[in-house]
């Protein structure tokens, strides 16, 4: 059984080049559940682009990816996208070769992370991924004519199959490093909450959850325990109600609109899952220089004891609650960056302090 016990953890992008530093920093806050860096300043590491690679008919033009679909190739292309995942699926030990596995150009952090646990001085209690969600992908990824993809259905069950594939891809290879602990592999996903207005005009509730999860399903069928990741502001029905283990959200901003959930997140902690609560704020570079551990800190017990009422004790809570920051923190400087990481762990040792000795 996994026991979160406000352990810190982190989403993965920091506004950094380097991964060797932005793994330095990682492991000096969150040694005992590290993750892999993503650094969006890299062209190719933004949220979305990072894991196309494999995807039928993409183009790369500048910063700009597409999907050529009018290709003479497209149709070729596609069959053998489908070839591939069904051997895939009988044979999950995919090669480095795979259109499913990760790649150094893409997410060099990945293989970063792999090298640091590979040198035996680690002694992590588990190991996290991540991987862009299936609506917020399939939103921001056009055709040829400016159509998102996820709106057309071959389109959008090729890109739940890719993510789904690197998803589980991912713990395959974490799972060499975590003496049998599950590794976790968040999904982020902002889209989730946010069907329904101007921008997922046409997306209805099913769809999303519907593509969400088959993404956590391919998690667990690998060996590893789901998490969901908004940073948004929505309808948290849909997120509750799957089967993820972990759901990650804005505790700094949110947490008021969260708990109007009420129904699905009694549900949804009852059942066990953990909350990544996110109350260390990473979207606003004023309100992250004037917080410190010591205010969030205060932030947080307040925000405990309203859980409580739930019908929750605040010990039960707290084993399941990780301490984590609200985002990713790829939009800082790397000053204030490297604070919402000392905040993060620092937060998690008082919170551990309470619990053991409540």
């Amino acid at each position: 059984m996994f026991t979160a016990n406000c352990r810190p953890i982190l989403i993965g992008s920091l506004p950094l080049m380097d991964h060797a530093e932005a793994m330095r920093l990682i492991l000096a806050h969150t040694p005992e559940i590290p993750l892999w860096p993503q650094l969006p300043k890299r062209p190719k590491e933004g949220m979305v682009r990072q894991f196309l690679t494999g995807f039928p008919g993409l183009v790369d033009e500048g910063n700009r990816s597409w999907v050529d679909t009018e290709s003479p190739e497209f149709a070729g292309e596609m069959a053998a996208f489908y070839e591939e995942y069904l051997a895939a699926a009988a044979e999950p030990a995919m090669p480095a070769t795979s259109r499913f596995a990760l790649g150094t150009d893409t997410a060099a952090g990945f293989f970063t992370l792999l090298d640091a646990l590979a040198g035996g001085k680690l002694t992590p209690l588990t190991v996290k991924g991540q991987v862009t969600g299936p609506v917020t992908a399939g939103i921001g990824v056009q055709d040829g004519l400016g159509n998102s993809i996820f709106y057309n259905d071959n389109l959008r069950d090729m890109l739940v199959k890719l993510l789904s594939g690197k998803a589980a891809w991912q713990v395959a290879e974490l799972k060499r490093f975590t003496a049998g602990m599950p590794p976790l592999v968040f999904i982020d996903e902002p889209g989730l909450v946010s069907f329904g207005s101007s921008g997922f005009a046409g997306v209805s509730r099913e769809m999303v959850a519907e593509a969400v999860a088959e993404v956590i399903e391919a998690i667990h069928a690998a060996g590893g325990l789901a998490g969901v990741h908004i940073c948004a502001n929505g309808d948290w029905g849909p997120a509750l109600d799957s089967a993820a283990d972990i759901i990650s959200f804005d505790a700094y901003f949110y947490f008021n609109n969260f708990i109007l959930f009420k129904e699905p997140l009694v549900r949804f902690l009852a059942r066990g899952g953990i909350l990544a609560w996110g109350i260390v704020p990473t979207g606003d570079p004023l309100v992250v220089a004037e917080e410190s551990a010591t205010s969030l800190f205060g932030k947080w017990q307040d925000q405990l004891a309203v859980l409580a009422s739930f019908g929750f004790s605040e010990k039960q809570l707290m084993a399941q609650t990780f301490i984590a920051p609200s985002c990713g923190t790829g939009s800082l400087t790397p000053e204030l960056a490297e604070k919402v990481l000392a905040m993060t762990g620092e937060l998690s040792r008082m919170a551990r302090g309470r619990l053991s000795h409540p």
